[in-house]
């Protein structure tokens, strides 16, 4: 069964809780097209385009829905192929409040993404060639440390530490 790492994903990349902020992830093919399908300019509440982003930028407006603004956003946009996951991604900061999440993620749901599954914007990084093995496995590891030397081992191993030994012995 080949894994499809074009459909759109989208989860919430923040703890779940009331917060100040909050960021929520899309991932794929459509992440753009589906994350400026709400999205407005703030000064006049016209249609705000993200397809003309430069990628790694952030943008500032609003998400609308059915007239009816749900948050004041800051958008940034991350074009493929020079991405974590190798992917279009595109992260909406917004307030923290567990309702605005809800219904941010119910507009991208209705408009073609899909909740992700648990690791898979890593397992989108690895099956696309941005993480090899060990490193995917770091970021567990990274996510889990709860100790200085723990912290540095996972960050030595997710930055290709263990691979590149590896890679040396193959060498030799």
């Amino acid at each position: 069964m080949k894994l499809n790492t074009k459909d759109t994903i989208v989860a919430l990349a923040t703890a779940h809780g009331t917060s100040a902020i909050a960021v929520i992830r899309l991932c794929g093919d459509n992440s753009i097209s589906i994350a400026e399908k709400h999205f407005y300019n703030k000064k006049n509440n016209t249609p705000k385009s993200l397809q003309k982003v430069k990628s790694h930028s952030s943008v500032f407006g609003l998400y609308l829905h059915n007239n009816v603004i749900i948050d004041e956003v800051l958008v940034s946009v991350f074009k493929q192929p020079n991405t974590y996951t190798g992917n279009n991604i595109v992260e909406i900061s917004c307030h923290g409040s567990p309702f605005i999440i809800q219904k941010l993620i119910q507009l991208f749901l209705n408009d073609g993404a899909r909740m992700a599954n648990p690791g898979e914007f890593t397992m989108r990084a690895f099956l696309n060639g941005k993480l090899d093995l060990s490193q995917a496995e770091a970021v567990a590891d990274l996510i889990a440390s709860n100790s200085a030397v723990s912290h540095q081992v996972a960050m030595q191993q997710m930055r290709g530490g263990f691979s590149n030994k590896i890679k040396l012995l193959r060498e030799n």
